[in-house]
């Protein structure tokens, strides 16, 4: 009998609408200048937290709230020459497949050990890293994500830093290990909203779209850990309110994914908030020892919010 493990993720860095260029503009397309890939390989680093496994490393594995398990690539499969210990079915944003599991005997980062992991593993190319950290490994830890200074940071809440500076703090229930706001309203309906660090851009269920009756803007395609297209229909939603506070024109892509129905709402209106949405904060941080998601209200340094107006 297979297990079954959900890892609601895409890739961090990925952009929600992935373009296919035409092969012929692609060859005439200058490859990136040294600056842009230290650039790019900075922001990588600040992204990403250092992880040891079996005492060697460090290997930069992605911080998702949004997967069960946490996940290696075979890079780290092949360097260690980790065993591998039956299969798994792994259900994805667009997608569900059977993956092997991998055996880590330890696992290190932020000071914390871990033992006994079972890890599906996935393919490089489709998570964007060496592996990503899920909630078998940030429980009683807070997540934090800095968008002042693009970094993500995984700790107890005293190291980071308490609740101080964090205007906006909303009680949420655990579903599956996630974080879940079950008292969120959308355009007036009210909707579960995931906090999902491994998501680019805002996800719907069809439940919500129905209840909304959003008209179709266009479409977005983003990847899953799989590598499967995923493609939504795109819509934006006048306001998201959460704990009081409101988000405005929201992009929001719906589609039915079989992430809903892994977290029971198939027919429940529900919302993945996605990293690009989150932006319209100075920082929010998803604390899983005491069940609650804050926020930090944008400060006066003349940064706009990503994502459209934000009214406190």
């Amino acid at each position: 009998m297979l297990a079954h493990v959900s890892a609601i993720a895409v890739a961090f860095a990925a952009p929600i609408v992935q373009l296919q260029p035409d092969a012929s503009a692609q060859a005439e397309e200058p490859g990136p200048a040294p600056t842009d890939q230290a650039i790019d390989r900075d922001r990588y680093e600040r992204l990403t937290v250092p992880v040891m496994i079996d005492g060697q490393g460090p290997y930069r594995f992605l911080i998702d709230t949004g997967a069960q398990a946490t996940v290696v690539t075979h890079r780290i499969v092949d360097e260690l020459g980790l065993p591998r210990r039956g299969q798994a079915m792994l259900v994805a944003m667009g997608s569900a497949a059977v993956v092997d599991l991998v055996e880590i005997d330890e696992l290190r980062f932020a000071d914390r050990t871990i033992t006994g992991l079972l890890s599906p593993l996935l393919r490089r190319e489709h998570i964007g890293a060496d592996g990503i950290l899920g909630l078998d490994s940030l429980q009683d830890l807070r997540v934090l994500i800095d968008f002042r200074t693009e970094r993500m940071l995984v700790a107890d809440a005293q190291t980071l830093g308490g609740n101080s500076g964090y205007e906006i703090i909303v009680r949420a229930r655990r579903k599956l290990g996630q974080m879940v706001i079950t008292d969120a309203m959308v355009n007036g309906v009210r909707a579960a909203v995931v906090i999902d660090t491994g998501a680019q851009g805002s996800v719907g269920n069809t439940a919500l779209l129905r209840r909304l009756r959003a008209r179709e803007q266009g479409e977005t395609v983003s990847v899953d850990v799989h590598g499967t297209a995923v493609v939504s229909e795109l819509s934006y939603v006048r306001e998201v309110v959460i704990g009081g506070m409101a988000l405005g024109n929201v992009p929001v892509g719906f589609t039915e994914s079989p992430t809903f129905a892994a977290l029971g709402f198939s027919k429940r209106p529900a919302l993945i908030l996605g990293i690009a949405n989150m932006r319209a904060f100075d920082r929010v941080a998803i604390d899983f020892a005491r069940r609650q998601v804050l926020f930090d209200l944008p400060g006066r340094r003349g940064r706009m919010p990503a994502s459209g107006p934000f009214t406190p």
